[in-house]
């Protein structure tokens, strides 16, 4: 019997040699099934879907608050935007010393985020009223905190579900959820949202939202959180202080509007455009849009007789003629003064205006019925584009635009938008434009006879005395001269024959100054405006 140490060792196999076909190969182990979210995952995506519509929506109520009150949209709706993305950058930044606790530090963020921004227009619109001095200060320390508060909320939850989602999902699902957000907001806030609630509810509301959220992650993490009832009890109270503000959004919108209005308020509406506010004083009614004085009933026949009759009177027989903007049917009265007149198209881009003055008694009463005239044919659409798209031509064409408070009205007082009057105007027709104080405003009230003369038409400057306003001035622009009527229609109380002539006479201190083209391209008619009015009300 042979030793078995003697025996030749056998050949070690190949490390990638294959198994010899009588070795099994171990059976791999059954792939385990795709795993769905969990409930807390898909809870905090929902989240990110709040939070992202709830930050917008605090930066958008701030820009439309901010143009309200300081005007120029523009430019305001630019530095919100501008002041909000550098706080979220800040408040990112600052997310990296949250290290322990993280649900308990994410539900204190969104209850300050939710009383901050839920209550930002509400607490704006009262110190506009009581202390105006400081609305700007207030303005951007509070869009600055809520930026800074949005900008820790999504790191905070990324770093939250990170412990079970995969980085790349986690970062796609995340900013998904944050972009459609954004999304849903941007368009449900002015077709939905301001017109229906007002913005104080609209705020109050994704305030409330933002609570919801703060409350939904104490259940979610209850079991994490150290200090539970406490965090409960400070959800709550959020919750009953923003409930509370939004019951009494319309008691706040009271205080706040009858100390800045000083009158009693008759009528509010806001539209997706502006804030409308009828009020009732010795005074009889005045009408604001954006905070700023339209009309006064004791002398807005001063204003409309002004805009409408050196014209009307001069063309002799009017029969077409079309009115731009004065959705409150005041010029539309005075041109239905004459019996030649067989139509009228009153061109108004926000509907409510003209629903307001057509629909409401005393309102209607005003503009002496006149929008229910069968002569009458209302068109709601920008004014621009209209001009654009009609081929009728008229025989006068009267321009009552706001002034150029921003850049959205000022391309109503451009040399393309003069240029586009000229071509629906009828060869021997007239255009008026009501400009602004030749007075106060001297530069931008001859940037705006610069600019109609720029398109060839021929402007013949003029102005009236009206005292809630004081000397306020119009344009008439036409393509033959102006010669002044015999006759007026009865019933003025402001002009006669007599002194329509002097309505072209023009002292010293208003008398023409060197002014540049007001062009789409650079606007320069709004940032003159905002000059010469804001040395008057220290804006």
């Amino acid at each position: 019997m042979s030793d078995p140490s003697s025996a030749p060792a056998a050949a070690p196999l190949h490390p990638m040699a294959p198994p010899s076909p009588t070795e099994a190969a171990p059976p791999l182990p059954p792939a385990a099934p795709p795993r769905g979210p969990s409930p807390i995952e898909v809870a905090l995506l929902a989240s990110v879907f709040v939070v992202a519509a709830c930050g917008l929506l605090y930066e958008l109520a701030a820009g439309a608050l901010a143009s309200y009150v300081l005007g120029d949209s523009v430019l305001q709706f630019s530095t919100i935007i501008g002041t909000y993305l550098f706080a979220m950058g800040v408040g990112s930044w600052l997310s990296r010393y949250f290290e322990r606790q993280l649900p308990a530090h994410f539900c204190r963020i969104e209850l300050m985020v939710a009383l901050v921004g839920g209550l930002l227009p509400a607490t704006l619109f009262l110190v506009n009223a009581y202390a105006p001095g400081a609305f700007r200060f207030l303005l951007y320390s509070m869009v600055m905190l809520v930026g800074m508060l949005a900008g820790l909320e999504i790191p905070l939850v990324m770093r939250i579900l990170k412990r079970n989602v995969v980085l790349k999902d986690l970062v796609s699902q995340v900013l998904t959820f944050d972009y459609l957000g954004a999304l849903a907001v941007s368009l449900a806030f002015p077709l939905l949202l301001v017109p229906h609630l007002g913005l104080i509810r609209t705020g109050l509301l994704f305030g409330l939202l933002n609570a919801v959220v703060a409350l939904w992650a104490v259940w979610l993490f209850r079991h994490e959180l150290r200090r539970l009832k406490a965090h409960v009890t400070a959800c709550l109270l959020v919750l009953g202080v923003l409930l509370a503000g939004f019951v009494g959004a319309d008691e706040i919108t009271t205080l706040a509007e009858d100390k800045f209005y000083q009158d009693r308020i008759v009528l509010t509406a806001t539209s997706p455009y502006q804030r409308i506010v009828v009020t009732h004083g010795r005074l009889g009614h005045r009408l604001f849009l954006n905070g700023n004085l339209q009309f006064s009933e004791s002398d807005e026949y001063r204003y409309h007789e002004a805009l409408v009759h050196p014209a009307m009177a001069a063309h002799g027989a009017p029969r077409k003629v079309a009115v731009l903007g004065g959705g409150d049917g005041m010029a539309v009265r005075e041109v239905l003064r004459y019996p030649s007149v067989e139509s009228v198209t009153l061109v108004e881009l926000d509907p409510h205006m003209t629903r307001l003055f057509t629909e409401q008694p005393r309102l209607a009463q005003l503009n002496g019925g006149a929008l229910r005239s069968p002569k009458v044919q209302v068109v709601n659409t920008d004014a621009f584009q209209w001009l654009q798209q009609t081929q009728d031509t008229f025989d006068v064409i009267i321009v009552d635009f706001p002034d150029p408070t921003n850049f959205s009205i000022g391309k109503l007082y451009t040399n393309s938008f003069y240029a586009l009057l000229d071509q629906r105007l009828a060869a021997s027709g007239y255009a008026v434009v009501q400009t602004t104080s030749p007075l106060v405003a001297r530069r931008s009230y001859w940037t705006v006879v610069t600019t109609i003369e720029s398109v060839g038409l021929r402007a013949m400057p003029y102005h009236a005395h009206v005292p809630s306003f004081g000397e306020w001035g119009f344009v008439m622009a036409s393509r033959r001269p102006w010669s002044a009527p015999d006759t007026l229609p009865e019933g003025l109380r402001y002009l006669t024959p007599q002194a329509l002539g002097r309505l072209f006479d023009f002292p010293l201190d208003m008398q023409r100054v060197p002014a540049e083209v007001n062009r789409l391209s650079n606007q320069a008619l709004v940032h003159t405006y905002e000059r010469e009015w804001g040395r008057v009300t220290g804006h």
